[in-house]
């Protein structure tokens, strides 16, 4: 089985619970085991979250950019795309610096989540647009007796 979808967002924070709910619905019908869709969707919602807040420099009252987000369900993993139009990570780094946040901290920890609940992560900057692309991947489970599990 393979499924895949792109949206093309506004940088506005409505735009994260909607890739969110996409994501999920995508996976429930799908068969995945509820766990797994969980994990990715927080993923899926903090790299949004970064999209939205670091993605791009609209100036007041102008109309915000767009972030791209790309799911690929194929065979047993789940691929996820995040790709804004904001000034991406800093020049000469092929990876943008993760550091734990503090455990109470509001901000800074979105990049450490993602790298926690996926299994693979690539973050840096897109070469053919610029702006800052943040993809990672899961191995799926599936739910016993699913129609549409992989072969």
């Amino acid at each position: 089985m393979s499924i895949w979808w792109s949206l093309h967002l506004r940088r506005e924070a409505a735009s994260v619970p909607l890739a969110r709910r996409l994501l999920i619905g995508t996976m429930e019908s799908a068969g995945v085991d509820p766990d797994i869709s969980y994990d990715i969707s927080v993923a899926l919602s903090e790299a949004c979250a970064n999209a939205v807040e670091h993605g791009g420099d609209a100036d007041p009252g102008e109309p915000a950019e767009a972030y791209r987000v790309t799911a690929y369900l194929d065979g047993d993993k789940c691929r996820i795309e995040v790709t804004d139009s904001g000034p991406g990570f800093p020049a000469g780094r092929n990876r943008a610096p993760i550091r734990p946040s503090r455990s109470d901290a509001e901000h800074g920890r979105g990049l450490c989540l993602i790298q926690e609940l996926a299994d693979h992560v690539h973050i840096g900057n897109s070469s053919v647009r610029g702006g800052a692309v943040v993809s990672f991947d899961k191995m799926l489970k599936w739910r016993e007796g699913t129609p549409l599990m992989a072969f």
